[in-house]
Parts: C-alpha cells; sequence; structure tokens
C-alpha cells in the first residue's frame, strides 16, 4: 500500500506541512520513465532528477560532464512517468555560476522543456543573485549545502564537510540565507549529525539529508545505490534494501545459459 495516501499530490507547499506535523520526507532519485514510474507507485514524496546521471546513467567519474540537455532528457522521462511526486531537478554544473540571468535561462528551460516542479542549486551566499532571479519567475528553488559535488575538484575530496568550527558556522548561515532569499527546501549533504539537527530546527524549510543523520526533516539516497546496482559507493550512510547487482547478474547468466543450451524459447513461447 502506498504510504501518506491522504497526500494525493506533493507540492512545496505539502512539504513544509509535513515538516510542521513531524512527518518525515521520504525522496529518491529517478532518471528514467520506468524506474519513476516504480518508485512514484509506491508512494515516494519527492523525485530528484539528480545530476547523479552522470555517475549512474553516464559512467563520469563526476556530475561536472553532464550538459543541461541531458538533464532535460532524463527530467522529461521522468515527468511522463508520475502522477504523486514533486520532481526536482538538478541544474547542473555550468547551467548557473556564471551569471544570474544564464541561471534563470536554465531554470526556464528546464521547467518548459521537462515539465518538472523545481530546480536544486548547490551553494550558498555566492548564488544569491541566480536564486532570486529564478524566484522572481515564479520556479520554486532548492537549496543544497554541505558536500556538493559539482564543487569536488576545489574540495579534493569527498570527506565530510563542515567538521570544523568557522565551516561549520558558515554552513548554518547560508542554510539562513537560503530560507531567506526563498528556498523552499534544502538537501544538507555528508555533514555531521548533530549540525544538520541544528539546522532543521534553525529554519522553518524542510531539511533533507543524505549522510547528515536522523534529526533533519527528511532523507534522500540515489537510487541504483540502495537498490544495490552499485558496487563500488558503499559510504556509512547507504543502506542497500536490495543487491539487484547480484539477482541481476544471476537472471542474466540463466538468461545466457538458457540460449546456449537451446532451453528458451521453448514450445509454448514461440508462435
Amino acid at each position: 500500500m502506498p504510504v501518506n495516501k491522504h497526500y494525493k499530490k506533493i507540492t512545496t507547499h505539502t512539504l513544509l506541512e509535513m515538516k510542521q506535523k513531524g512527518e518525515k520526507i521520504a525522496m529518491l532519485t529517478a532518471y528514467d520513465y520506468t524506474m519513476a514510474k516504480i518508485i512514484d507507485h509506491a508512494g515516494i514524496d519527492v523525485i530528484l532528477v539528480g545530476d547523479s546521471a552522470s555517475n549512474v546513467m553516464a559512467g563520469h567519474e563526476t556530475t561536472l560532464p553532464i550538459t543541461l540537455d541531458q538533464m532535460i532528457y532524463h527530467a522529461s522521462s521522468v515527468i511522463r512517468a508520475i502522477s504523486r511526486a514533486l520532481v526536482v531537478v538538478d541544474l547542473p554544473f555550468g547551467a548557473y555560476q556564471a551569471n544570474s540571468k544564464e541561471a534563470l535561462n536554465s531554470a526556464i528551460r528546464i521547467m518548459k522543456e521537462s515539465g518538472a516542479h523545481a530546480v536544486k542549486l548547490e551553494g550558498g551566499k555566492e548564488i544569491k543573485e541566480s536564486i532570486e532571479r529564478i524566484l522572481t519567475a515564479g520556479i520554486p528553488v532548492m537549496g543544497h549545502l554541505g558536500l556538493t559535488p559539482q564543487s569536488i575538484y576545489k574540495f579534493g575530496t569527498y570527506a565530510v564537510r563542515a567538521q570544523e568550527k568557522d565551516e561549520a558556522a558558515q554552513l548554518l548561515e547560508n542554510a539562513r540565507l537560503l530560507e531567506e532569499y526563498g528556498c523552499f527546501a534544502l538537501v544538507l549533504e555528508k555533514i555531521p549529525a548533530a549540525l544538520a539537527t541544528k539546522v532543521a530546527k534553525t529554519v522553518k524549510i524542510p531539511v533533507i539529508g543524505i549522510g547528515a543523520g536522523g534529526g533533519v526533516d527528511g532523507q534522500v539516497l540515489v537510487t541504483h545505490d540502495m537498490l544495490g546496482m552499485t558496487q563500488e559507493f558503499s559510504p556509512r550512510f547507504l543502506r542497500r534494501y536490495l543487491n539487484l547487482f547480484d539477482s541481476m547478474s544471476m537472471a542474466f547468466k540463466s538468461y545466457i545459459k538458457d540460449v546456449k543450451s537451446k532451453d528458451f524459447p521453448n514450445k509454448k513461447e514461440q508462435y
């Protein structure tokens, strides 16, 4: 049975209500029609069309190579599948950092060409103009602080962020600013649980964590990771709900064996 059935359609306002009621928000990634349809049917609250598609769909080492056109393609595929979830799309690297006009144009293209419901941007006060300009067009914006994968070459590591006092204070301030600018929600990635809890209690907007502990308002994982389709990525925060890598491998091997042995197709499987 789908969860939270009383919410027939999830909106940005729904997420705020959920935070106020203490109901946790469940969020997963999707990049294609078939997967999105299954996830939406299960009752997920938010689907993130993440730039993580660069890794899990295209095989790149980082999220940087994926283009705006590719994000629109993935988002369009997801939108055609869903009936309930709120669909948020990452603005990819290079689509908003240069100037706020480019950010607005990128966001408008995503909304018009894919039919998505909101966009997500990485960063704090340094992208203030981009956030505010996108919001003037009526496009909802989700923020993203902590480990921001688009800045991986600046960080030089995927280690936990904001462990030092100064960086923690800066993150908390940026969270306040993102709320002030008008973001409807915020993702916190790979930061200490105590800090994430403090942020969630400080701001009124929903805070969704990934590797940020249980004191936030919701959780997000990359679907391919939590299904065990990927094997090389095993951070502490990842819970694998299935091991599809092994299950799918067994199915493929069985198919190969049946074809080679002429067992497939049998007489009932032909015309």
